[in-house]
């Protein structure tokens, strides 16, 4: 009897263990701050070229993480983000996206919505990582949907740790205004 009381126990925690580990997820790596310096990167896009935080030197990058390529508020926010694409330009400002996906996904994901701007390809998850937004939930990894907004001169100028797919391109281009302004 005391065995089986044992073993229930055991299964239990285990269970709860297991719920809480899909439940809660955790996230891998700390964030850069705004002000600091924006980690370096070195990681190839949907075309097979690679792209540096240097290639993105003297001008404003407006870096967006998302979780999974061609899934509904990916899909979305990719979207606005191509829509506004000449305001970005206009400004002076280069949009980048990045996930975890492989770099055929990222160029199918591309193909498809007309994106037309680098999706990175972090399968290896460093730059994920480096910029704390590599969440696991269970065994399943995947980068937190945030943005930054990385200054002419290489620091964190905005980060956005919320981020509403439907408003977020709006959201930035607001931002960088006033980020230019100062």
């Amino acid at each position: 009897m005391r065995m089986n009381t044992t073993i229930t126990i055991v299964a239990v925690v285990a269970v709860i263990a297991i719920a809480a580990a899909l439940l809660y997820p955790r996230t891998v790596g700390a964030q850069p701050q705004e002000g600091e310096p924006a980690p370096a990167f070195s990681l190839l896009d949907q075309n097979n070229e690679r792209h540096t935080l240097e290639d993105y030197a003297g001008k404003w990058l407006v870096l967006y993480f998302y979780p999974k390529a061609d899934t509904p508020g990916c899909t979305t926010e990719a979207c606005n983000f191509r829509d506004d694409i000449f305001r970005f330009r206009a400004m002076g400002a280069s949009i980048v996206g990045v996930s975890l996906d492989d770099v055929e996904s990222q160029q199918a994901f591309a193909e498809k919505y007309s994106l037309p701007f680098p999706l990175l390809s972090d399968a290896g998850k460093e730059m994920s990582t480096a910029y704390g937004v590599l969440t696991a939930r269970g065994p399943i990894e995947y980068a937190k949907r945030e943005t930054f907004i990385i200054a002419p001169d290489g620091t964190i100028a905005k980060h956005y740790g919320s981020v509403n797919a439907d408003t977020h391109s709006a959201q930035v281009l607001g931002d960088l205004t006033g980020l230019m302004g100062e």
